[in-house]
């Protein structure tokens, strides 16, 4: 006992029963799944009502790609004159789709309008020839459909690595769709793009850019394999801004950084990660150039709010998720060591585990500080869940009591704060417990 009498806790306590621990765990696992499998994420928010983007239209279509009697193909249809900007998956070994995206963007050739054609169930990766040849079928098929040159489709896929894409179930809707395109259809097209997400993903934010009321809308699908670089994910954001192409890329890419590229579930990355911003320019206002103008500002933080936005909410669908967990690094040595750390504490399954069983179980954090290479000292750190100090100075905090954090955990939203006292840099991470029913679900996964 302390000189007040509170129970002290070292982090070699026992904390809660492992009884109670299990039952707990079991009550979570229960809000996730039902008798017929994953019910929606219990971090889920409600799906916003999008507005429609002057100048965009969407269809959606059932193709039977992999699932029956579920829509899993969708196709945006981009008026011309239209500013286009992408971010891909870094991994060598992307898919077919991602390096014909990334080539035509450096083109850019031909002119006219753009066509975005999006099919889940099948990711069209590290399936060789055949799946250059299903992306060149499928740009075709949408060019002949719309009326504009395939070098100005984009296309994505998104599902099961190494399996050939039938993609002759995808050109035979093409027709259908065409029919079909309806500016407010933004919803349904966040629909069918999912594969084992439990929830759809909206997001939108109006902003005065220059006296014009200018709209951002995006949708974005992903719940497992999620790591930086960028996250296992596909999103689409538009806008009826007028923005150069320069400008457009220059941002999207920045605000990456700081949003798509700093989430986690599992640490795994894709091979088919995109993320396409397009500003039709149809709101009327001047043209941004640069974000470093005043209408550039107040653009780049609106579209920053809706790119956080998407990237927090596939966090709250991480295969299995039951809670959303927030880790800070404050005074690294630099910038890079503090994404270390970040990604150290938010990476380790230790760490996910331990929040998933609402063990306090700190220990942990400092293991990950300690693996993750960045520069610390000891006696310098200072780990907080929320505002409840729990170690300082080489040692558990003097006023931290097993029992607060115990409660703390408790809670479906967690802050790790860890401050290295060595230097000014920061950063920020969010990722995810890690449950039983991840296990499950990427187990089960192809079959």
């Amino acid at each position: 006992m302390g000189k007040d009498g509170k129970k002290k806790a070292s982090n070699t306590a026992k904390g809660p029963k492992k009884k109670d621990l299990i039952a707990r765990i079991a009550q979570l696992e229960a809000q996730v799944n039902g008798p017929k499998g994953p019910l929606t994420s219990p971090l889920a928010p409600e799906f916003p009502e999008l507005p429609a983007i002057d100048g965009v239209r969407f269809a959606t279509a059932q193709a039977g790609v992999k699932y029956k009697n579920r829509t899993d193909v969708m196709l945006a249809e981009i008026a011309a004159g239209s500013s286009v900007a992408g971010v891909f998956t870094t991994s060598a070994t992307r898919s077919a789709a991602v390096r014909d995206c990334q080539d035509k963007l450096k083109r850019k050739a031909a002119s006219g309008g753009w066509a975005i054609l999006v099919n889940s169930g099948n990711s069209n990766a590290f399936t060789g020839a055949a799946g250059d040849q299903s992306v060149q079928a499928i740009s075709t098929g949408v060019s002949h459909a719309l009326g504009l040159p395939a070098s100005r489709v984009l296309t994505a896929s998104t599902g099961v690595i190494g399996q050939p894409l039938p993609h002759d179930r995808i050109t035979a809707v093409l027709d259908k769709l065409a029919t079909r395109l309806d500016a407010g259809e933004m919803g349904t097209a966040a629909r069918a793009i999912m594969t084992t997400d439990t929830f759809p993903k909206g997001s939108s934010r109006t902003v005065d850019v220059g006296g014009k009321t200018v709209t951002i809308a995006g949708i974005a699908k992903g719940s497992g394999m999620i790591a930086p670089d960028m996250a296992t994910m596909l999103a689409y954001v538009f806008t009826d801004a007028a923005v150069q192409d320069r400008a457009l890329q220059t941002m999207l890419s920045d605000l990456t950084k700081q949003t798509f590229n700093a989430v986690t579930v599992d640490s795994d990355t894709s091979t088919s990660d995109t993320l396409i911003l397009v500003a039709t320019g149809h709101a009327g206002n001047e043209p941004i150039t640069s974000a470093r103008t005043r209408a550039g500002r107040d653009f780049k933080e609106a579209l920053h709010q809706v790119l956080h936005d998407l990237a927090l909410q596939l966090v709250k669908d991480g295969e299995g998720a039951t809670k959303l967990v927030e880790v800070r690094v404050k005074g690294a040595a630099n910038a890079l060591d503090a994404r270390r750390v970040a990604s150290a504490i938010a990476n380790s399954p230790l760490v996910k585990t331990a929040i998933a069983g609402e063990d306090p179980n700190w220990g942990r954090v400092v293991m990950a500080v300690g693996k993750s290479g960045a520069q610390a000292d000891r006696d310098k750190l200072r780990i907080s869940f929320g505002d409840i100090l729990v170690a300082e100075n080489g040692q558990v905090s003097p006023g931290y009591t097993e029992d607060a954090g115990a409660e703390y955990m408790k809670r479906d939203r967690i802050l790790l704060t860890v401050e290295m006292g060595m230097g000014q840099a920061e950063d920020t991470m969010w990722t995810c417990d890690l449950t039983y029913r991840y296990i499950e679900i990427n187990a089960d996964y192809r079959s």
